[in-house]
């Protein structure tokens, strides 16, 4: 990860987000959720690439999220689509801790 080429925003006190939890949040309209796995953090889009669907109350299976309503399944890491019916990927975000406080990086724009 490339911190020059993102903008950070704090979302959030890490403590808030214990490990096996999720936080869902809005950043510039666009729907995301953020997950703890083992006191790692990932973020993707909220949204499966199948069919605009609500993605973060898929069942988690180690870095794998399931979509919930017809079972394409994504690498929260990488966010690259692992079956079908989905054919495109996922987006991802970085995640830092900054003194206890939880930060997204979006892409710079320009």
């Amino acid at each position: 990860m490339e911190e020059n080429f993102y903008e950070f925003y704090e979302v959030g006190d890490m403590n808030e987000l214990p490990p096996g939890e999720r936080l869902y949040l809005e950043l510039d309209d666009n729907p995301i959720v953020i997950f703890n796995i083992d006191g790692e953090f990932f973020a993707i889009d909220d949204v499966c690439t199948h069919d605009n669907g609500p993605l973060g109350d898929g069942e988690l299976n180690g870095h794998h999220i399931t979509c919930p309503r017809h079972g394409a399944r994504f690498d929260i890491q990488t966010g690259k689509v692992l079956s079908l019916p989905a054919m495109k990927d996922i987006n991802t975000y970085p995640i830092r801790v900054v003194e206890g406080k939880l930060e997204i990086g979006v892409s710079k724009k320009g």
